[in-house]
């Protein structure tokens, strides 16, 4: 998959393109995804994506903005094993949010990308203000075609970004299962914390967080990138309340029957079951008996038929 990171300065060669932020990669951009590699086969044309760096609220409005569902690198690896050829990742700036809608498309679509064959949701605004939509690049589309999706329901509701962070907010890790189609994981590298989780004898993997997470608590996890495979355990995800008042969110996880050192290690933790909400606790003694609860919690789920 090539990746490019702005925008070339022009078109090498013709592409099929979907365009959107694809926070999470749920099963509305799966199918978009899906639609897209269909036409571009079709149509003899690598099928191609553009997202944007940062996410657009994030530009317009950081301290409003919704916690990231995935990080550039989760959506690069996921639109890689969807079999995507290449990935636009303009930087959205003041310079690209005052594009007009007639320059985005004669200017970057056409002259910098070179599609020939575009999909976008229903929905789909664009440009400066906000003031293109599915109209506005149908009327430009002169060297193009155009395609739109509609809504992907999944039991009986829209699937969106903002329904899986309403889910994940709920702690309704089912129902963000099916929105996603997969659990919902945050991948990272394992760095070196206080060690507070061995002196209370359940030595953790810290995996410092780059971005504000769209969850908090304590979940039963399944971890991948261990030697050996994957393992379980219990992950604590949160700004760790019994231990500073004035925490950063950091993802610490206690794995099950391991032992072995992985710092620097990258690895992926998928949020199976939540066991309760972050909480204070009068001293350390008292946080220890919860974590042990936690931990039994946890085996009893996995060893369910439903965690199996």
């Amino acid at each position: 998959m090539r990746i490019h990171r702005g925008l070339p300065a022009s078109a090498d060669r013709p592409v099929a393109l979907t365009i959107g932020n694809f926070d999470g990669i749920h099963r509305g951009h799966q199918a978009m995804l899906k639609r897209l590699i269909e036409a571009a086969e079709d149509l003899c044309l690598p099928p191609a994506v553009m997202t944007f760096e940062p996410h657009p609220r994030e530009f317009f409005a950081p301290e409003t903005a919704p916690p990231r569902l995935t990080s550039l690198r989760a959506k690069l690896e996921l639109f890689r094993a969807f079999g995507i050829a290449r990935v636009f990742v303009p930087r959205f700036d003041r310079g690209f949010a005052s594009l007009t809608p007639v320059e985005f498309v004669d200017d970057v679509l056409v002259a910098r990308i070179g599609v020939r064959w575009v999909l976008v949701g229903d929905d789909f605004r664009f440009g400066r203000a906000r003031a293109g939509d599915i109209g506005t690049l149908r009327t430009r589309a002169r060297t193009f075609s155009v395609e739109a999706m509609g809504t992907i329901e999944a039991d009986g509701g829209r699937v969106s970004s903002t329904a899986v962070r309403d889910a994940l907010n709920a702690g309704d890790m089912e129902r963000v299962s099916a929105l996603l189609g997969r659990p919902y994981a945050i991948s990272g590298r394992v760095g070196h914390g206080e060690k507070l989780g061995r002196q209370l004898g359940f030595p953790t993997a810290n995996i410092p967080l780059k971005h504000r997470p769209a969850l908090a608590g304590i979940f039963a996890v399944r971890v991948s990138g261990l030697p050996g495979g994957p393992r379980t355990g219990v992950a604590s995800l949160g700004v760790r309340p019994t231990v500073t008042a004035r925490g950063r969110p950091l993802l610490e996880v206690y794995l099950f029957d391991f032992d072995q050192p992985i710092y620097g290690r990258r690895v992926g933790v998928e949020f199976l079951h939540k066991l309760r909400d972050e909480a204070r606790y009068p001293d350390l003694d008292a946080l220890a008996v919860q974590i042990r609860t936690d931990v039994a919690q946890a085996r009893d789920y996995f060893a369910s038929s439903s965690g199996a």
